[in-house]
């Protein structure tokens, strides 16, 4: 199944735009398109290839041209050479990779350089020291998927229900940069919205110069800055006002932005807990690219269909976004929450599926029900979330992190707490989305599916969040894939969809809200393979009602 972007895909380069909008430099060269590639059953180095692989899209893809779902005994192999333009380097030459599923080893010109493990955040290889006039990088991969403990999200290599085709490999974008022997290496950007500020914080060494709002300031790096905001504007969902700013470190300037927003928990007029976030599930798969969109146009698709329909929320399923999305959510004034990719052993059904009817909440210290007995797995989950927030960080969109949800593989939620908290002190945390809640955080998160929702307020005093519901299948032939429908609550026409939804919101969510429910989350923006509850079809060729129909029922104005 393709989405209406396929056909106008350039197959010689692939998502050409510049991959990180908050660390532009001038250098770029952007590697997507065709590369050689191999898959072998052995660790040594394949004698020929097998073919081409359209990168970054994933072997398991339609758009990737292979068609094949990587076993955990496999070893995938990318080949690409690649002649450096003239004057391009002017120091160092750094090789990012967007994202690589799941442990990646990178060689160039014969040399081994480095190895990454995590399916869904950057990383950089500097290949100075072995560049030649060509040069041939190879990177093998390996993904275990679900025969491994480490965070995969809902990928199966059994695809059912809720749990989706795997993808393998190399799934975003890869690019070269040039840069000074002494540069830039991140910014960490901190709004201070209280006193009409940004703290910005340059890891580098030297002075530094930022350039804002035509005034320049001088500070060293590695030390926070705090630098004033003259024409003070709040960043919202209605007005996401961005500001550009540019760092300079000796011979090296990068250009970025930020915004002035603040996330909190505060208490209303009533005395009541309250987040004012109305939003939808958001899973981030397409049928032709699995984890990766065809084009920049169809993330801000999604994004753009998300607000018109009258949401000003998406909760980033179980999956890390490449880095334009979060700078579309950014610019189009769209909240985040991030969920973190689950991991751990196989969920016992037991565990993950009976408090959805019972509501009992169990102690999350006990690794063996939640299938987090190997201890290495739990500290690379831990470390994967804390550079998932340290990676993420900047972006004003996300207002909320998500550790865990529905108790796939949780395991001692403070301790996750504490981990975000060690990089982000300056947003809001629903440790367990769904159930198994410990008690403490600012939020109890509650997913309601196979009865009515009846706000009660949290006896703890916390902020209630509705984190899932809804679920509605609307099934629209020649744009779903055979086999049983997944969802929870099927509608066979599309009026009766329109009143069942119309009626959800009138009757369970809108007096809820008045109540005290502080936020809610419908379940979902698109169908995702044999999971049918969307609004809008898979191949994201049909919306299953008009959008100002959809606007109606669910707009919900911030009072």
């Amino acid at each position: 199944m393709l989405t209406p972007w396929a056909d106008t895909l350039d197959r010689a380069q692939p998502l050409p735009e510049y991959p990180r909008p908050q660390m532009v430099r001038d250098s770029y060269l952007n590697l997507n398109g065709p590369w050689s590639y191999a898959i072998t059953t052995s660790a040594s180095k394949p004698a020929q290839a097998d073919g081409t692989i359209l990168v970054p899209f994933s072997p398991e893809s339609e758009l990737s041209g292979v068609g094949h779902v990587l076993q955990p005994e496999e070893y995938l192999w990318y080949i690409r050479t690649v002649t450096l333009p003239d004057g391009f380097n002017v120091g160092r030459v750094l090789l990012h990779f967007g994202a690589v599923d799941q442990t990646a080893t990178v060689w160039c010109n014969g040399v081994e350089l480095a190895t990454h493990t995590g399916g869904y955040l950057p990383f950089t290889v500097d290949i100075t020291e072995v560049l030649a006039k060509e040069n041939t990088i190879l990177v093998c991969v390996r993904d275990a998927t679900n025969k491994s403990q480490l965070p995969r999200g809902k990928q199966t290599l059994h695809p059912h229900g809720i749990w989706y085709t795997p993808q393998s490999g190399i799934w975003q974008t890869v690019w070269l940069e040039s840069v000074p022997q002494n540069y830039i290496r991140s910014l960490h950007v901190t709004p201070l919205f209280d006193t009409h500020q940004v703290e910005i914080t340059v890891e580098g060494e030297g002075q530094c110069m930022i350039d804002l709002e035509g005034k320049r300031f001088t500070f060293p790096a590695g030390v926070p800055a705090h630098v004033p905001v003259q024409s003070f504007r709040p960043w919202s969902p209605e007005h996401p006002t961005l500001y550009p700013f540019s760092v300079t470190l000796g011979d090296d300037t990068v250009y970025s932005y930020f915004a002035m927003r603040k996330c909190s928990v505060e208490t209303d007029k009533d005395g009541v807990r309250r987040l004012f976030h109305n939003g939808l599930l958001d899973q981030g798969y397409w049928p032709d690219g699995l984890y990766t969109a065809p084009s920049d146009d169809a993330l801000v698709y999604d994004i753009q269909l998300a607000k018109d329909m009258g949401f000003n929320m998406l909760r980033k399923h179980i999956k890390v976004e490449c880095d334009r999305w979060y700078y579309h959510c950014d610019r189009l004034g769209m909240l985040v929450w991030q969920d973190m990719p689950c991991g751990g052993r196989r969920y016992d059904p037991l565990i993950v599926s009976t408090p959805l009817v019972t509501g009992w909440h169990l102690d999350d210290s006990w690794y063996p029900l939640f299938g987090r007995t190997n201890v290495t797995a739990r500290k690379a989950f831990l470390n994967e979330l804390r550079d998932m927030v340290t990676t993420l960080y900047n972006h004003p969109c996300i207002a909320v992190w998500v550790p865990f949800n529905e108790g796939w593989g949780q395991f001692d939620s403070q301790t996750a707490v504490q981990v975000i908290r060690s990089v982000d002190k300056t947003r809001t945390i629903d440790p367990a989305s769904g159930w198994h809640d410990q008690g403490f955080g600012d939020v109890s998160s509650l997913h309601v599916y196979f009865q009515k929702y009846r706000f009660q307020p949290d006896k703890l005093g916390r902020a209630t969040l509705l984190s899932e519901f809804g679920g509605y299948v609307h099934r629209v032939e020649g744009h779903a894939i055979g086999g049983k429908s997944v969802g929870y609550k099927t509608c066979d026409a599309p009026l009766s969809l329109e009143y069942a939804l119309q009626a959800l919101y009138d009757e369970q969510i809108r007096p809820a809200i008045a109540q005290g429910l502080s936020a809610a989350v419908y379940t979902q923006l698109s169908d995702v393979e044999h999971e049918l509850n969307g609004l809008v079809t898979y191949d994201r060729s049909i919306v299953k009602l008009p959008v100002q129909t959809l606007h109606k029922i669910f707009y919900i104005e911030n009072e």
